[in-house]
């Protein structure tokens, strides 16, 4: 069954509350974008800081910090308790948000995983190659692994300010790479620039780690349990001589990621109601712990800690580590300096060498089976981007080097990101000056796109709305009691006003546990249909959600011209039930748990429903079909 109405009701309202709209997405990347900023404002600040008064500067990063308990304890400077401390949550952060990608993102897929982790060694041999020919013969050579990490913070905000309107399959790329980075510079931390090694301490941290995935499989879900584990790790591995900031990646990376599954959030619901009924403490402590269960520890500890990260412990980190006493004779010195030298050339040559020519080479010696999920154009900036090491380069500088050689890895890391900031710049807007074919294809490439609708669009059952041939189609799973999809309802016409090769599709998932007049209306939807007006009856359920009683909707039917015995026939033998249980049904295959959820072109969309975002999707999604034409 397809249904599409030539003229429908003007597309006239606006969206302010849908550009206001918060969601976990928007707000990732705009903090994202700010971290940034303040990564930035700490480093200036502590520029002008040590350029005007270096005693105060050292003096506070050097002031000691001890924590005892009993007749042991752990006794560092300011500067050591960021780096080794603050950090740790940091990295525990990027360890999230890797698993995130591996479990639900773009990598879950796990042959697009090979060509991304051999981009991101390249990009770390080349530069260190390029850094041990600098210094080669001299004892600065030890300081390679200055010249190997990517600064995720840092690059991934600059990507957000200059890369592509298409951010999501590069996104995926960049972070695959930088993860790469981290846990492989952590490692040579480790191996490398950690002092001598206590065997024991460093069993005992192994032996933890090992405990850590045991009290995992056995399905143990308190936070305190793994942040005891945690600490206990850090410590252990800090009294081993292992820089202990290793224990946050790994904790990130063993933390799932799952979309909240639908019976989950029915037991939620249930257990509230409950609450609601009887306020008593048991029952407030039961329904807190379903709501928390129904939703994955890795998105729950992302929310809870990347603004942490992001506005507090990196900028700390920049402002502790990235003071830089400058002045003529310094800087003339510095920059013939093999070190300088070194580090900004590695950076700022050899990580887009490294990344761009290590994803060429294994897509030709692959004959295309693996490939980069972006365009050329896209691997390039990338690469480029990538030349902005800052957060981990600082964290080894400090220990490779002292005194002056340190103030030249500073310098040369500090010069490396603004240059290769610069350098981003230059290639996302020399694309952006690329003939529009060839600019899409640059861009997005050629990669087949990851399909999460495992129902694909039907014709012959699907309610459909907007040209049949469109090269984009919308789908929605709805529920017409549910007030988001009320309001997701005008920015859907604007959408089709706007794009006129849009088609737009209706699926129902009535969520009965807290939409008790929902199935109703999806039955008088479907009546509505039987006789060809699904669509006018769509439209006035949306339009009156607060008005779903059986008199409300036989009314509606009479309003638009329908047969209305034939129409209360249909709602009392529940003739829409077979086409409802099947979107349900399909819903729950796709892992589809709320409502309103989108699917633009089998992709799923995550994040705000905006006219302004599900427009620059639309763009995207037409753009990718045109490319495989």
């Amino acid at each position: 069954m397809a249904e599409s109405r030539a003229a429908g009701r003007a597309f006239s309202e606006r969206t302010a509350w849908a550009r206001s709209l918060e969601t976990p997405l928007r707000g990732f990347l705009r903090t994202e974008i700010g971290s940034a900023a303040f990564l930035l404002a700490a480093t200036l600040v502590a520029l002008v800081w040590v350029n005007v008064d270096s005693a105060s500067y050292e003096n506070l990063w050097r002031t000691q910090l001890s924590i005892h308990v009993g007749g042991s304890g752990v006794a560092l400077d300011l500067r050591h308790w960021v780096n080794s401390g603050l950090m740790t949550f940091f990295f525990f952060v990027i360890g999230l948000e890797a698993r995130r990608e591996f479990d639900m993102g773009e990598l879950r897929q796990r042959r697009r995983v090979a060509l991304p982790v051999l981009a991101g060694l390249g990009g770390m041999a080349v530069p260190v190659a390029i850094y041990l020919a600098a210094n080669a013969g001299r004892s600065s050579a030890h300081g390679w692994g200055v010249a190997m990490s990517t600064d995720t913070a840092f690059a991934l905000g600059m990507l957000a300010l200059v890369g592509p309107r298409f951010p999501d399959r590069l996104r995926a790329f960049m972070l695959t790479v930088v993860v790469v980075d981290d846990v492989l510079a952590l490692v040579v931390i480790a191996t490398v620039y950690s002092g001598h090694i206590a065997l024991m301490a460093l069993l005992i941290a192994v032996g933890i780690v090992a405990a850590i995935l045991v009290v995992r499989t056995a399905g143990v879900h308190y936070g305190l349990v793994y942040a005891a584990l945690g600490a206990t790790t850090w410590i252990a591995l800090f009294k081993s001589g292992v820089d202990p900031v290793v224990v946050g990646l790994v904790m990130g990376l063993l933390t799932y990621a799952y979309p909240a599954a639908r019976v989950d959030l029915e037991r939620a619901s249930d257990l509230f109601r409950l609450f609601r009924e009887q306020p008593t403490p048991e029952l407030e402590r039961t329904a807190r712990a379903g709501l928390r269960s129904a939703i994955s520890a890795n998105d729950r500890l992302q929310q809870l800690y990347h603004p942490w990260t992001s506005y507090v412990i990196v900028p700390l980190f920049a402002l502790a580590n990235a003071g830089i006493v400058i002045s003529g004779g310094f800087l003339s010195h510095a920059y013939t300096s093999p070190i300088t030298l070194g580090i900004l050339i590695g950076y700022v040559v050899g990580k887009p060498v490294g990344i761009t020519g290590t994803a060429w080479v294994v897509t030709r010696l692959s004959g295309g089976r693996l490939r980069p999920p972006v365009g050329w154009v896209a691997v390039a900036g990338a690469g480029a981007v990538a030349g902005i090491g800052f957060t981990i380069s600082l964290l080894i500088a400090t220990h490779a080097f002292g005194g002056v050689q340190l103030e030249e890895a500073k310098l040369g890391v500090l010069s490396a990101a603004l240059v290769a900031s610069l350098a981003t710049w230059l290639v996302f807007n020399a694309a952006a000056r690329l003939p529009k074919r060839l600019r899409l294809r640059g861009l997005l490439g050629t990669a087949e796109p990851i399909i999460d609708l495992e129902e694909p669009v039907d014709p012959e059952r699907d309610h459909i709305r907007g040209p049949a041939d469109a090269p984009v189609t919308v789908l929605e799973y709805g529920d017409f009691e549910c007030p988001f999809c009320g309001r997701a309802e005008p920015v859907m016409r604007e959408l089709l006003a706007d794009f006129g090769d849009v088609r737009y599709v209706w699926r129902h998932l009535p969520l009965t546990d807290v939409h008790p007049r929902a199935p109703a209306a999806a039955e008088a939807a479907e009546a509505a249909g039987a006789q060809g007006a699904f669509w006018e009856m769509h439209d006035l359920l949306l339009d009156h959600q607060d008005a779903l009683r059986a008199s409300d909707l036989i009314g509606y039917a009479e309003d638009i011209g329908l047969d209305v015995e034939r129409f209360e026939d249909d709602l009392r033998q529940g003739a829409g039930t077979a086409h409802i249980a099947e979107d349900v049904d399909s819903a729950d295959l796709s892992g589809v748990s709320g409502t309103p959820t989108f699917f633009i072109n089998g992709r799923r969309h995550h994040g705000a429903y905006d006219i302004a975002t599900l427009s620059a999707e639309v763009r995207a999604a037409r753009a990718r079909a045109a490319i495989a034409q």
